[in-house]
């Protein structure tokens, strides 16, 4: 075609837009983990994702052939040497939000590079460093990151629009098929296969495992659940719903604990005075929120009392609270007289706001404390180590995928826990852990107690489900002990399951 043919087409606005292509990158790596030398390949890029297209009109139901729809961006570790990768298991990570990308886990827990923090997870000073990871999970099973469409590097494609995979269901229809297509592309149908995802990602997991069984066939050997919410009617503190108010109440009193807030017969050990709580919270605190105005005024004192024991709140603040303490009120309260507020993430994390009168704190400092390190070493890895190249920005958290559509919960909590007991129950042999921080206030343990209590799951399969316990936040692994201790629990898990 002459150019000026071209410039017609052009002008006419018939010429034909080029197909997105696949951009993939393969670099080499090793790492000493443990008393072995891994050595292992990184597959970095973006894969256009594609549907079929179906005719219209008389031919409507016959495949038109296939039409992209977004590039996802992902980094996959796969060990070298391996003779049979029947039996070398595979584990797809992404993180959540909605809205984050996948680096959290990435550079915080499994991968083999690592962002360096202080050894209690606070903020160092910048310039900020990679280094070794020695509890990367990768001498257990191959790791491939995931970021969803308008996170990381992913995006939807020209003519496409980016607000249909910004939704509950387009979302786990989007990143099952990418699993499917990585999962055939590079001959993994018959490895093992896990999934890892945190907060939101925990939802996206448990809606996977009934997505790529019923719509793929694929059956899943594990799933990894970091900082878990499947039932959001545990969290949301709305006109009406007393559970959260219950929830919450085992966390408020870790985080009054660690401050030291709580009276000295309780500053002792940490489990024994949650035991306490937790039997409150379940028992007396319930049956006083279930009778609302009919609670004699005098019980309604005694619930006031206790619960400023167990909160380092004041009764007569808890009592104009009207015994329901709401989470961003307590961030903003515990430590008022200091002038510091403590983190939603991470609430061993102190932060200050301008002054010591609002309702709410003005920033979330445990999520300040990560934003800066894991952003700097991520780009100047991804470009520097793994010589993928964009000019793109790498949405680490970003706020173009809000609002978020829930369409298809229309007048309920969002409550995937029944899809993971439906998964479970097809697939008995599937097993799941859920790692929980004391100090989450995103996604507090209680809850994730509550909704596994009442999943509702055959008696059978209880043994396939394993809660794990961490004294950190949301993101318990930048806490260093608990990082070794998750690790530690993470590949018993993997190597049980795939064993089974």
């Amino acid at each position: 075609m002459s150019d000026e043919e071209k410039k017609e087409n052009r002008k006419n606005g018939d010429e034909k837009k080029p197909e997105p292509q696949d951009q993939i990158v393969e670099t080499k790596h090793s790492i000493a983990l443990g008393d072995q030398t891994i050595n292992y390949t990184v597959t970095c890029g973006t894969i256009v994702l594609k549907e079929e297209a179906e005719k219209k009109g008389d031919k409507a139901g016959e495949s038109e052939g296939e039409k992209a729809k977004a590039t996802i961006f992902f980094i996959a570790y796969t060990r070298d040497e391996v003779a049979d990768k029947a039996k070398r298991p595979i584990t797809f990570s992404f993180n959540g939000g909605p809205g984050s990308s996948s680096v959290w886990l990435h550079l915080g827990l499994l991968g083999p590079r690592r962002v360096v923090m202080t050894d209690i997870g606070d903020l160092p000073p910048p310039p900020y460093r990679l280094a070794d990871n020695p509890y990367s999970l990768l001498a257990e099973t191959d790791l491939v990151f995931i970021d969803p469409v308008s996170t990381g590097y992913s995006r939807a494609v020209v003519g496409e629009k980016a607000k249909e995979f910004h939704g509950f269901k387009k979302d786990i229809h989007s990143v099952g098929d990418f699993i499917r297509l990585y999962t055939t592309r590079y001959q993994r149908w018959t490895s093992p296969k896990f999934l890892i995802g945190e907060s939101y990602g925990t939802t996206r997991a448990a809606g996977l495992s009934g997505y790529l069984q019923e719509r793929h066939g694929m059956y899943l050997n594990g799933i990894m659940l970091v900082s878990s919410i499947l039932n959001f009617a545990t969290a949301r503190f709305t006109v009406g719903n007393d559970l959260p108010y219950v929830l919450f109440l085992p966390t408020y009193t870790a985080t009054a604990w660690y401050h030291q807030r709580l009276a000295p017969e309780l500053q002792g050990d940490l489990r024994a005075t949650l035991r306490e709580v937790e039997q409150f919270a379940r028992g007396e605190y319930t049956l006083a929120l279930a009778q609302g105005a009919a609670l004699p005024a005098d019980a309604r004192v005694q619930i006031a009392m206790k619960l400023a024991r167990y909160t380092g709140l004041s009764a007569e603040y808890i009592d104009r609270a009207n015994l329901r303490i709401e989470i961003f009120r307590f961030t903003k309260e515990l430590l008022r007289d200091e002038r510091r507020t403590v983190g939603r993430l991470d609430s061993r994390f102190k932060g200050i706001d301008r002054d010591a009168v609002g309702e709410q704190f003005e920033h979330d400092p445990s999520m300040m404390n990560i934003l800066g390190p894991y952003t700097a070493t991520f780009n100047d890895y991804v470009r520097g180590e793994l010589k993928f190249e964009t000019d793109l920005p790498y949405e680490i958290l970003t706020p173009r995928v809000q609002p978020w559509s829930y369409g298809d919960h229309e007048n309920q909590f969002v409550n995937v826990a029944e899809t993971l007991r439906k998964a479970m129950t097809l697939n008995p042999h599937l097993r799941v852990i859920v790692a929980n921080g004391y100090y989450d206030f995103a996604t507090p343990y209680f809850a994730t107690e509550y909704t596994f209590n009442h999943l509702g799951l055959d008696p059978s399969l209880q043994k396939n489900i394993a809660l794990t316990y961490y004294e950190a936040g949301h993101m318990m692994y930048i806490h260093l002990p608990s990082l070794a201790q998750l690790k530690n629990d993470l590949a018993q898990f993997v190597r049980g399951a795939f064993s089974a």
